[in-house]
């Protein structure tokens, strides 16, 4: 005769697996460490899964091409011009009025501060590093299309543009703050008297 199998008690803090485990067929993840909503104490992290599909910032981080400084302030970008962008719109014309519509909301401080970053961005940047974050991070282009929209086609042009949007995403990491400047050693010369 068989015996018995004896269950487990149920212990609360034991971890579950809460990740997804049906993906579409088409599903481009990868494995990202964040903080646990769940957690009973402060500081607990769980690994979820964060889609890379249309992604090009997340895919480079996701694929260690570009380091965490770099990854949060191409994020802080592209949170500066969501704020931006919300701002006040043209009137069309060719609508036909309505009574009683909704005003146009007035540009906040935020707004404005996001603003004067972006115009900042774009200045440090010059006008082809900021036509290049444009792209990979507004208008989520890779490093393939970058190339094929300039009519520059080959993979050395494309590890050229992978290489300049580092330098791009480290001047905008010293913008907002997230990196200091490297102070260059200077070499002190001995006075020959």
């Amino acid at each position: 005769m068989s015996r018995a199998k004896r269950r487990k008690p149920y212990d609360p803090a034991r971890l579950h697996d809460r990740r997804a485990q049906d993906l579409p067929c088409n599903a481009e993840v990868a494995a990202v460490e964040v903080d646990d909503p769940l957690a009973l104490q402060w500081g607990d992290k769980i690994v979820a899964l964060r889609s890379i599909r249309n992604d090009p910032l997340g895919r480079l981080h996701a694929h260690r091409q570009i380091d965490d400084t770099q990854y949060r302030s191409g994020r802080a970008f592209q949170g500066d011009w969501e704020k931006a962008e919300r701002g006040p719109r043209a009137v069309d014309t060719t609508r036909e009025y309505v009574d009683g519509g909704q005003r146009r909301e007035p540009i906040t401080e935020g707004q404005r501060q996001a603003s004067l970053r972006l115009n900042r961005a774009e200045h440090e940047l010059g006008a082809d590093g900021s036509l290049l974050v444009h792209e990979v991070l507004i208008l989520g282009m890779t490093m393939q299309q970058v190339g094929e929209r300039r009519g520059l086609r080959t993979q050395r042009w494309q590890d050229y543009f992978a290489r300049r949007l580092k330098e791009c995403l480290d001047r905008l990491a010293l913008i907002y703050g997230l990196a200091t400047p490297q102070q260059v050693p200077v070499k002190h010369h001995r006075c020959s008297s």
